[in-house]
């Protein structure tokens, strides 16, 4: 009897790949599989995919027959050159309205590029962000698809069935928009990510060092918080972490060695802001945070020849613990804030029309920074779909109201025992520096207009006029054209 063809082909079987294919074959859908390495397919086919309807394919030409119309081929392969090269192999064997989508964490420049490739040769293109690593992948992950809009209507009902769901059953992807829409929000997904752990972990070592906690106290601490306003995946997995041992009894995280890696999606979060002129300063700290501490052994021989503050902590306990709660909640919702100040810069740069209100939804559930408090994103747009800056929300008005003198309290006392909160205090700084009518930016640019002649405007004048002051009465009437980079 013939097999019926398969509604996708995936290709690539490393631990995301393997649990995408088995996630979708979960939900009735028939899928093929490829690798480059033919022995994989064999030993997936024959161990977790036996008996299910997964087809295994030892050529390219099997995969792409195997495929019904229009065909659908899900890369899960390294971004960077093997997207390309696949790209390359792939697109001979192709009609006209076949689709080639990216899952990989690729650069979205790259899925610019790819997008106008693809459609030149009449295929369609989407290039996703996929989130929840691979417990997501195998339950649900939470999605975000760019690229060729009519390529969308064809992968939604899969991509929608096989997604995580809040509780009310939405689910957690939706069309992002053109090109690389996708995978810049992707990006940007990860580089709050690396905010979120960052601030997360500067309120662990100030419980650790500064309040002198037990990993069983703070372990509490977490949990108690995870009820409330942070409830979250990352003060989910931080509260289950502070109390696991291994087999020995020992606690795990006191064996960790403190240096960090990263690969490389918070750098480019950082680098496109500043490519675009956005403030994304608690993103830009988190990801510097995890270069110092790859300086392990410069920081060990530091420790010996640097002094700080050797006071410890002193007063009140659990209301210290209070402030950090509303500290942590409040530099979180800066870090939203410039997220989706990026983003808005990007769509305006890209042409691109991003749902705002969406993006939050897509991101409620399967991804790592699912939280509650995605839900109050979603209404902070749904209600004005314009918002400038998630600041102005009503909501998160009050909320950082609220918080704003335990979170003082927070940056003062650690400046104070000398302990390094560079995210909290960067978010902070940002929060004063965003309602701050006026700026010492008029001498910075008189400054540059002084040694430079790049000009300035002035408060009497319409915006737009540009003016120059001969400071030293020997540099003459002429000034450097005004650009801005």
């Amino acid at each position: 009897m013939k097999m019926a063809k398969a509604d996708i082909g995936v290709v690539g079987l490393a631990v995301m790949g393997e649990n995408l294919i088995l996630n979708m074959e979960s939900k009735g859908f028939t899928v093929a599989c490829f690798n480059r390495t033919v022995s994989k397919v064999d030993d997936f086919v024959n161990g977790r995919a036996k008996g299910k309807n997964i087809v295994g394919c030892h050529s390219i030409e099997e995969f792409v027959a195997s495929l019904a119309m229009p065909r659908k081929v899900l890369l899960m392969v390294k971004a960077g050159a093997a997207v390309d090269a696949f790209i390359e192999t792939i697109l001979p064997h192709l009609e006209d309205g076949d689709i080639i989508i990216d899952g990989g964490n690729s650069h979205f420049p790259d899925t610019i590029r790819r997008t106008k490739l693809v459609e030149s040769k009449g295929k369609l293109y989407i290039g996703t962000g996929v989130s929840g690593g691979e417990e997501g992948a195998l339950r649900g992950p939470s999605i975000m698809p760019g690229g060729s809009p009519d390529a969308w209507p064809h992968v939604k009902p899969i991509f929608q069935k096989i997604c995580a769901h809040t509780d009310d059953g939405r689910p957690c992807c939706d069309w992002v928009g053109e090109n690389g829409a996708g995978h810049f929000v992707k990006m940007v997904h990860n580089g709050i990510e690396y905010g979120d752990m960052q601030m997360i972990c500067e309120t662990y070592q100030i419980m650790r060092e500064g309040l002198g906690m037990t990993n069983a106290e703070m372990h509490k601490v977490f949990a108690e918080w995870n009820e409330g306003e942070l409830n979250s995946y990352l003060i989910e997995i931080t509260r289950d972490i502070l109390a696991y041992k291994d087999d020995d009894g020992a606690e795990v995280i006191d064996l960790i060695l403190d240096t960090a890696g990263q690969k490389g999606t918070g750098k480019w979060t950082v680098i496109e802001a500043l490519n675009l002129g956005q403030p994304l300063t608690l993103i830009g700290e988190a990801v510097f945070a995890r270069c110092i501490s790859a300086l392990k052994d410069e920081r060990v021989k530091a420790a010996k020849a640097l002094k700080g503050r050797k006071s410890g902590f002193r007063g009140d306990k659990e209301k210290f613990i209070n402030d950090l709660r509303q500290a942590l909640y409040a530099s979180k919702i800066v870090s939203y804030a410039q997220g989706y100040q990026l983003m808005r810069a990007a769509a305006a740069e890209h042409n691109w029309h991003l749902n705002y209100g969406g993006i939050a939804l897509m991101w409620r559930g399967g991804c790592i920074i699912r939280s509650a408090f995605l839900g109050k994103i979603k209404e902070a747009f749904d209600k004005k779909p314009k918002l400038e800056n998630l600041l102005l929300d009503l909501f998160f008005k009050k909320a950082v109201k609220k918080a704003q003198s335990s979170w003082r309290r927070v940056v003062t006392t650690a400046v104070k025992l000398g302990i390094a909160m560079p995210a909290m205090t960067a978010a902070l700084s940002y929060y004063d520096g965003y309602r701050s009518e006026r700026l010492p930016a008029n001498l910075l640019q008189a400054q540059r207009d002084y040694f430079g002649a790049h000009t300035y405007e002035r408060v009497d004048k319409p915006r737009g006029e540009f003016f120059h002051t001969n400071w030293t009465g020997r540099g003459g009437t002429t000034a450097a054209s005004t650009y801005v980079v």
